[in-house]
């Protein structure tokens, strides 16, 4: 398996219900990688809508989530995918050669408050950065970079 990705890696988060984890990962890479990874999330049993805890969490370090969906996991995304990190779903994302795939542990905000979403987002972050920083190096990211106006910011 090579370990090269393409200029701009394409990423997939998920999670059951593409409700609150992926949808947080997804914004945070969205939002700190700018045009430079594409970025989609699904979910294996997606959710009526996104969680509106983690729309306010995700409001409160200043990135828009409310007009997302929760979207269905399907093989195309997977095999699209350069790199596939699951975060709870467990073997329900399909595998193929080539690809990375990571599991990140993470507690599920569903059913949770603020408080309770606010270290998920925090923790969530923490990984998004250090997986930007793998896949295009050097940590400069939109917010680094004194880009305002980067997309997704």
């Amino acid at each position: 398996m090579s370990d090269h990705l393409p200029a701009r890696p394409t990423v997939l988060f998920v999670c059951v219900h593409n409700a609150g984890r992926s949808q947080m990962a997804a914004a945070w890479l969205s939002h700190l990688a700018g045009d430079r990874v594409e970025v989609r999330s699904a979910g294996s049993a997606p959710g009526a809508e996104v969680n509106p805890a983690a729309v306010a969490a995700m409001a409160e370090a200043g990135i828009d989530i409310s007009a997302e969906t929760p979207k269905i996991l399907t093989v195309d995304a997977v095999r699209e995918s350069d790199v596939c990190i699951t975060m709870g779903c467990g073997d329900t994302c399909p595998v193929f050669p080539g690809k990375r795939y990571l599991d990140w542990t993470l507690e599920d905000p569903a059913g949770q408050g603020l408080d309770a979403v606010r270290p998920i987002r925090d923790e969530i972050e923490r990984r998004v950065r250090h997986l930007l920083d793998e896949l295009v190096g050097g940590g400069r990211t939109a917010q680094s970079a004194g880009s305002a106006d980067a997309p997704g910011s």
